[in-house]
């Protein structure tokens, strides 16, 4: 059961990261392309759900946010809170992972 739960978190990690990284992308064309935009409410919303390294990559390699300080500051803080709930449940609820 357990082995289930960790393949099932796993794969939701993975496609909310590459859920991040591409809506980063698609708002940088977007951007270019004078087009309507997604919200920066719902590319937080993305990286709160999970997905803020795959947010962080996609602000980096499409070089997208990178002069919003709340993105800049934002998405690492939020990623930090994360890692730090992870380490949390791994040490203090004797996870197997």
């Amino acid at each position: 059961m357990e082995n289930m739960f960790l393949g099932i978190l796993v794969g939701y990690i993975f496609i909310i990261n590459i859920i991040g990284f591409c809506s980063m992308g698609v708002d940088k064309k977007k951007a270019e392309n004078g087009e309507w935009r997604i919200k920066e409410k719902s590319l937080f919303t993305i990286a709160v759900c999970g997905g803020s390294f795959g947010s962080i990559a996609g602000m980096q390699i499409f070089r997208h946010k990178t002069k919003h300080k709340s993105f800049v500051w934002g998405m690492p803080v939020i990623l930090l809170c994360q890692l730090a709930l992870a380490t949390y449940f791994i040490f203090f609820f004797n996870a197997n992972f």
